[in-house]
């Protein structure tokens, strides 16, 4: 059977046992901050087994992808030395939520291996947890496994998803390759051999572990099962390798061709081959090459398939080309890869042409570390410089080192990186909990969506420290808490709101709105009378600053799939600022957006607040908000009920917030993008204005304009064809400028050859020059060298405290003396260093009072070298 008929075969075995088939949800996991990709077919049913995440069926199966290349489950440094290691892989899943439990999924998994796939009852062998006597009997006295071919283990069949949440006993089932391959059955010493290949785990889903370790019964007993799609088709492939599966010979085949490379069974090409599957998919759901982060697995990836492809003898960007490939042998099973290949290719050429100098240098600097090496360790300093100075991977460090048989100091290298991290812990700040001295009870009640004004009563001060008071005195700095308010506090990119807190002969004034657990923080100053625990008060938010807020918050919203729809499906929401002034809107994409792309995007927020739609926010399950369409942020955790913007005509905007937004697309008037840029790899970002700020920035552009025209006299339209006039007159005079101070240089030079000495029967010139930049001194030094003829030549330039040299020796003298060595001996005694070639060398200083000494000793030198 193909990889692709087995998948289907599965799906279609359990859908026909009363499953639900469930597409394989993203590897960038949602609601779960403990891991960071999804590493098991489990993972996004993780809180239905909890009990928290009702779905409409009680059974369902899956082929959800999967990635174990980071954090805890990381196979990465495997991938490429062993036969079924592999970064990215399908998990077949079949799951039960409070149904069936034992006895139905050990009875399922044997009849579809043993009648749906074929495989013989005599090839196969059963484990269980030494404690479960219930799995045990349903092995034996049920299914009628022999006992020969049956195991009790301990730790290795009990199985858990991270250090907390669902657990339980587990059931594995092996396939035996037969006694000509070595190794002995599960639980044997021999039991790491290549005989017995564990093909299906079964996992009785009995408890959650919390974060003490305790084991809490789950609210139903579950069931979740795992059988890796590429070991099984090694299995019914007759194959003992997973990289002699249809699928990979197949990629192999592809890789072997773009880089050129005949044998398809060696290591790099099975590295690469793997790891095209779990960059593509990684960028499918929106991870981008960083330096932090998933980012920075992605990146690891790519770059240790490049550096096996130059391996391999591969010098031009080759690994983008395997997406086609790839494709074609996974495109029809999930249409989100064959929808972003174009995408996919241009991130990994990007990253290719990037690591390319990367790759050269660190090689470089790493062959010749290993040359100079005493011994077989190579020291953790030296793998932190070139990961920290160079950019060179830690990982690729280590592959190379371990073809070499050189043995990696990885612990000197871990204690370099932690004293860089610890410098970088003590050089941040972090803000202080203003809650963590008070005892509050509930939470503050946020009335904000609904009014501006509210009455409030006082549940506690605290002072800039953190102290808690009692009251607060005039003049006084402070956060006020209150059981109600209709201040925003700070969260979703949205600043906090200001304005006054009122009552019978006291104000306080609120200066910024923070959200601190489920309180709402008041930071201000009383301006009039004594603020105390409480009272009750008056709540007056500045209602010009929330509405100009409002506007931008709701202009990111539009922004966002703008700019969808103009780059493609990829981007994604990767922070953002909106206060009254204007909005900062970060987004995922490789590469600065064109002039033509910013009006585009501009163009089409700009249409849907002309057509003035009704914005909807409506309140509503996660898994309804997911079905409607609503984009979320990338790492965010959601609750269950979950608030939904609707903005702009035909729902062109659908997303998850809890921020403030205007009621209709118009309110916002317009938007005008003031600058887009990157701020990391893989991210860039929009600043624009909407409204007032809008219109603000027009009327001084005009006025700028203006005043422009006046000084050119000019009418405004015909300030482009005046200002490209100055412009090439510009240049003309330039030109004019230059060929002028060539022709007195030339004057000049001449009138200097007449200083020239004879050292040891050499013509030497060592001068000072004025009115020449420093970029000009090469070109009278090859005036000077070609009228002389024959001779050296050294001259120096002083700007400020600034000294640039340059030394010319002439063509046959450059035996006797070197222009490198000429010019180090001046620049030495003016602060700096320099060199070149035999003929020509230049130098930069900072001394400039040593110069005219410095040109002195020139003779003196040169007698030496000559003499």
């Amino acid at each position: 059977m193909k990889s692709a008929d087995i998948r289907q075969a599965f799906l279609t075995f359990f859908e026909e046992q009363g499953h639900t088939i469930v597409p394989s949800s993203s590897l960038v996991p949602g609601n779960d901050p403990t891991l960071l990709f999804t590493n098991a077919g489990m993972v996004p049913f993780k809180d239905v087994f909890l009990g928290r995440d009702p779905r409409p069926y009680v059974r369902a199966t899956s082929a959800q992808r999967c990635v174990r290349a980071g954090g805890k489950h990381n196979d990465l440094d495997n991938v490429g030395y062993t036969a079924r290691h592999h970064t990215f892989f399908e998990m077949l899943g079949n799951f039960s939520f409070g149904d069936y439990f034992k006895r139905d999924a050990i009875r399922l998994a044997w009849t579809f291996l043993t009648e749906t796939l074929g495989l013989p009852r005599e090839k196969l062998w059963v484990t269980v947890h030494i404690s479960d006597d219930e799995a045990e009997r349903i092995w034996k006295d049920e299914i009628g496994i022999d006992p020969e071919r049956f195991s009790k283990l301990d730790e290795d069949n009990f199985w858990q998803m991270g250090d907390t949440g669902p657990c339980g006993p587990c059931s594995e089932i092996f396939f035996d390759h037969g006694p000509e391959v070595f190794g002995g059955p599960p639980g044997s010493p021999d039991e790491d051999g290549d005989r017995y290949i564990e093909i299906w785990n079964l996992v009785f889903m009995q408890f959650d572990r919390d974060a003490a370790g305790n084991l809490n019964p789950l609210p139903k007993p579950s069931i979740d099962t795992g059988m890796g799609l590429e070991r099984v088709a090694a299995v019914l492939q007759g194959v003992h390798s997973n990289y002699q599966i249809d699928l990979f010979e197949n990629l192999l085949e592809a890789a072997a061709g773009v880089i050129g490379h005949d044998d398809i069974a060696t290591p790099s090409l099975r590295v690469i081959a793997d790891h095209i599957r779990s960059c593509a998919f990684l960028i499918v759901d929106g991870v981008l090459p960083s330096n932090e982060g998933r980012g920075y697995v992605l990146r690891r990836i790519i770059r240790r398939a490049v550096r096996h492809g130059h391996k391999l003898g591969a010098r031009e960007p080759f690994f983008h080309k395997l997406v086609a490939a790839l494709d074609a042998e996974m495109g029809e099973a999930y249409p989100e890869l064959h929808k972003a290949c174009g995408h996919i290719e241009k991130v990994l050429l990007k990253e290719e042409e990037q690591f390319a100098r990367t790759l050269d240098h660190g090689m470089g600097l790493l062959e010749a570390a290993l040359g100079e090496l005493d011994g077989e360790v190579l020291a953790g300093e030296t793998v932190f410089k070139l990961y920290d100075t160079y950019g060179f991977p830690f990982d690729l460090t280590a592959d190379i080192c371990r073809e070499r048989g050189v043995t990696l100091d990885e612990l000197g290298f871990q204690r370099a990186l932690e004293a860089q991290r610890e410098r970088a812990r003590a050089a941040s700040q972090f803000g202080a909990d203003y809650t963590a001295s008070l005892e509050l009870e509930g939470e503050t009640t946020f009335t904000g969506y609904q009014r501006l004004e509210d009455e409030a009563r006082v549940t506690a001060l605290v002072d800039e420290s953190g102290n808690a008071l009692v009251e607060l005195d005039e003049g006084a700095k402070g956060v006020v808490v209150l059981d109600r308010t209709p201040f925003y506090g700070e969260s979703g990119g949205q600043v906090g709101d200001t304005g006054y807190l009122e009552a019978d002969g006291v104000r306080f004034q609120v200066t910024d709105t923070q959200k601190q657990g489920g309180h709402h923080l008041h930071h201000g100053v009383v301006i009039e009378g004594r603020l105390r625990v409480g009272s009750s008060i008056t709540t007056r938010v500045d209602a010009s600053l929330r509405v100009a807020t409002m506007r931008n918050h709701s202009a990111t919203h539009l922004l966002h799939e703008a700019l969808k729809r103009v780059l493609g499906g990829h981007v994604q929401q990767k922070g953002s600022l909106v206060s009254a002034e204007r909005l900062r809107f970060d987004f995922s994409h490789f590469e600065a957006l064109t002039r033509e792309q910013l009006a585009e995007v501009e163009a089409i927020v700009n249409q849907q607040i002309l057509l003035n739609a009704d914005t909807r926010i409506q309140q509503m399950t996660l898994d309804e908000a997911k079905a409607k369409g609503a984009a979320a942020l990338f790492e965010a955790k959601y609750s269950d009920s979950v608030r939904v913007l609707t903005i702009g005509a035909d729902d062109f905007s659908i997303e998850l917030c809890g921020g403030t937004h205007v009621a209709r697309s118009g309110d916002i008037g317009c938007l005008h993008i003031l600058a887009e840029t990157g701020i990391a790899a893989g991210v860039r970002r929009i600043e624009a204005v909407t409204g007032e700020g809008a219109l603000d920035y027009f009327r001084d552009q005009e006025a700028r304009l203006l005043r422009i025209g006046e000084r050119l006299k000019a009418k405004p339209e015909q300030l482009e064809e005046r200002v490209e006039s100055l412009v090439e007159r510009n240049r003309g005079l330039e030109k004019e400028i230059e060929r002028l101070k060539a022709k007195l240089t030339s004057a000049a030079g001449s009138d200097m050859l007449t200083e020239t000495r004879e050292v040891a029967g050499v013509k030497v010139l060592a001068k000072q020059v004025e009115g020449v930049s420093g970029k000009e001194l090469r070109g009278l030094l090859d005036q000077l060298k070609n009228k002389l003829g024959s001779g050296i030549l050294v001259l120096g330039v002083a700007d400020g405290d600034k000294v640039s040299l340059i030394a010319g020796v002439t063509d046959d003298l450059t035996a006797r003396v070197r222009a490198g060595d000429l010019v180090n001996h001046v620049a030495a005694q003016v602060g700096g260093k320099g060199g070149g070639r035999a003929d020509m060398a230049q130098a930069g200083g900072n001394d400039a009072q040593a110069l005219p000494v410095a040109l002195a000793s020139v003779p003196a030198w040169l007698e030496g070298q000559l003499g």
